[in-house]
């Protein structure tokens, strides 16, 4: 229960996550008691997470869809990318409603059902973006290419800066560094608060 809080609320996980510290059994029983008691929640077959609550809304919120992704990830050992459009919908610059969350992969072509409503899918292919430390920053990167550089506004780099922590700032303008020159030049005007976005 500790290592899951520990990584904090909208945290995604399998039991792969714990297999290494853990006997099987011991964590099959702990994830069902946790389940049963409300403190975790059941997403997908083999697949849960330590929902968010929303003290406005009184309820918890839907899973976090990049957690839940990276859990299966993890699961499997594959390296994964988001696509753009997908990025677009969790940095809410797209006013499209998603059912589908499309990752690139170098594993195999699956499907997921989340929730009975959202499917995140898997597809295989070339990876260009995998170096990043952060998710964050592929999320970025990948949003800013699928608007294409004609397209991002000083409204839109407001609302990415507000979608990310503020201690990540310096994190990401280092981890993205590699990114093509037009992307990482608007990175650098939304992070560094002493440039204006032109």
């Amino acid at each position: 229960l500790y290592t899951i809080y520990g990584h904090g609320k909208g945290y995604a996980f399998s039991t792969s996550d714990f297999i290494k510290d853990f006997p099987t059994n011991s964590i099959d029983k702990a994830l069902s008691m946790l389940t049963k008691k409300g403190k975790i929640r059941r997403v997908a077959r083999g697949l849960y997470d330590y929902p968010k609550y929303s003290d406005f809304l009184q309820m918890q919120l839907g899973p976090d869809i990049e957690q839940v992704a990276f859990a299966i990830a993890r699961k499997f050992n594959w390296q994964i990318e988001i696509s753009g459009n997908s990025a677009l919908n969790i940095l809410g610059l797209s006013t499209q409603v998603p059912g589908t969350y499309l990752y690139l992969s170098n594993g195999a072509n699956r499907k997921y059902t989340i929730n009975e409503n959202i499917t995140i899918e898997f597809k295989k292919s070339a990876l260009k973006n995998i170096g990043f430390k952060y998710k964050e920053s592929s999320l970025i990167v990948q949003a800013l290419r699928a608007l294409g550089k004609e397209h991002v506004t000083q409204e839109i780099a407001l609302k990415i800066q507000s979608q990310i922590s503020e201690k990540l700032y310096d994190k990401i303008l280092e981890d993205t560094k590699t990114t093509t020159a037009w992307i990482y030049e608007i990175i650098k005007q939304i992070f560094k608060k002493s440039e204006s976005y032109e």
